[in-house]
């Protein structure tokens, strides 16, 4: 019998400050909303785009418009909480989209954050996350202060995160105030993702299903988003959440902003 080969590589410096957010972030007191919304409709626009020849956005873009634009409407919703336990409510709704990058030739997973998402068409927003993706960043742009950062004890780095965790301003510069994150196809069929939430409000998005619905007295087969959207309720009650759900849901599946 051959052996068994195996090989080791270094683990990612990013992926080490990564461990530590999300150590902190468990600790979160989350609710989580699984919903369908009908993109039908929206998705039938982009094709018409496509033959007319335009620029047609992503729909993850085009989700972080619609969440951008209902945030803008009740700002308790991207809120943070600072240390003498007062709310800091921002006008600009920065929002953080996990995306692949490549850091010294290879592809790491790292923030991007559009700035003020509420102000931006979808356009602008759609073509703001195509140039990062295809940024390819240097290792000493990413890594700067990183590896400083790393020499110091996991604990205390997590204790330095939690301590961020009260420093609005602070968080909305290095994260935004907003995290969409899309987990990707999940093959045929329904899927949710449950990301470890971050953010006051966050957004997965998560498969395409396709369902036959009763419309207009025949049925009709309809295209639904899986999307799992998570709520800090230490600042985010049920009935503000369920309206933002209600408004988010109307926005997209009426196709607002793509006029």
């Amino acid at each position: 019998m051959g052996k068994d080969y195996c090989e080791q590589v270094s683990f990612p410096p990013i992926r080490k400050a990564t461990v530590d957010l999300l150590s902190v972030a468990v600790h979160k007191h989350m609710i989580h909303g699984m919903i369908e919304v009908d993109v039908t409709d929206c998705r039938s626009r982009f094709r018409a785009m496509r033959t007319q020849g335009k620029e047609i956005p992503s729909l993850t873009s085009y989700i972080i418009y619609c969440c951008a634009k209902v945030v803008s409407k009740d700002k308790m919703l991207h809120a943070y909480r600072t240390l003498g336990n007062r709310l800091v409510l921002f006008d600009d709704v920065d929002v953080s989209l996990p995306i692949e990058r490549s850091v010294n030739g290879q592809l790491e997973v790292v923030p991007s954050i559009v700035r003020a998402a509420n102000s931006k068409t979808v356009g602008e927003i759609s073509r703001e996350i195509g140039q990062s993706r295809q940024l390819p960043m240097q290792g000493n742009e990413m890594l700067r202060g990183m590896r400083l950062f790393l020499l110091i004890p996991g604990v205390l780095r997590r204790l330095l995160f939690r301590l961020m965790g009260r420093m609005p301003r602070s968080l909305k510069d290095k994260f935004g105030t907003v995290m969409v994150t899309s987990v990707g196809m999940f093959g045929h069929g329904a899927g949710w993702g449950f990301p470890i939430a971050t953010h006051t409000l966050n957004i997965a998005i998560g498969s395409i299903v396709k369902r036959l619905e009763l419309v207009g007295g025949g049925v009709k087969q309809r295209e639904f988003l899986c999307l799992t959207v998570s709520f800090d309720h230490d600042i985010v009650d049920g009935a503000p959440a369920a309206r933002f759900i209600y408004r988010l849901k109307r926005m997209v599946e009426r196709c607002e902003g793509l006029e």
